[in-house]
């Protein structure tokens, strides 16, 4: 989940609430850097608030959905009038959620928001194609279309969500492959992916572990 607040203490209260829940939250404090985020991340929502600094929180968004962004956006503004939350609907919101607010009321509205999209199924953009979460498949930029087995999806999901992370082998090992206790298994997927992807396709971070594509 991408959470944009510029509030310092409201932003840590609420990365800490959501992480409780289970959501696994990047912040910002700023449009810039949630634009940034946006585009470089996928997300499966957005919480965002309206007055941020260097670029405002509509503004952040307009400009994800212009570039093909589609996660499900909850506005979180201390703009509440009816006027400001049919702009931001308009704008490309889901939902809008005005301050100050229940906190039961809004963690209400994000498991609603989550569960009228989980019938989308996700496509996650790769170096050279696009992975079908739901069919576990790879199309290529050449138009090949590359079957996946589950553990192969579920660990090139994993990287393609993050693309500009590098992620730990232990890492891996926990979130793919919790029923395995060899961290050897991540190598032996990474090499089954390359197979059928190309060996561009993950790239090898020495000491660490492994990230989407070719190290720049």
């Amino acid at each position: 989940m991408l959470l944009v607040e510029d509030d310092a203490r409201l932003l840590q209260m609420l990365e800490q609430l959501l992480g409780a829940e289970g959501y696994d939250v990047v912040a910002a404090r700023d449009g810039q850097r949630a634009l940034h985020e946006g585009l470089t991340q996928t997300f499966d929502a957005i919480v965002l608030d309206r007055g941020l600094p260097v670029i405002e929180g509509l503004d952040v968004l307009t400009r994800l959905r212009a570039r093909g962004v589609l996660a499900p956006a909850l506005i979180l503004s201390a703009l509440g009038n009816p006027a400001d939350r049919v702009e931001g609907l308009d704008r490309g919101a889901e939902d809008y959620l005005a301050k100050p607010f229940d906190i039961d009321e809004l963690l209400a509205r994000i498991r609603a928001l989550l569960r009228r999209h989980t019938n989308t199924t996700p496509m996650l953009a790769l170096p050279d194609g696009a992975l079908d979460v739901g069919s576990r498949t790879v199309t290529t930029i050449q138009g090949a279309l590359v079957v996946l087995s589950e553990r192969e999806s579920d660990l090139l999901e994993r990287l393609a969500r993050r693309p500009q992370q590098v992620f730990e082998r232990a890492d891996l090992l926990s979130n793919v492959f919790p029923d395995a206790d060899d961290i050897g298994v991540v190598d032996t997927y990474v090499h089954y992916l390359r197979k059928k992807l190309g060996r561009s396709s993950i790239s090898t971070v020495r000491g660490i572990g492994y990230r989407l594509g070719q190290l720049p």
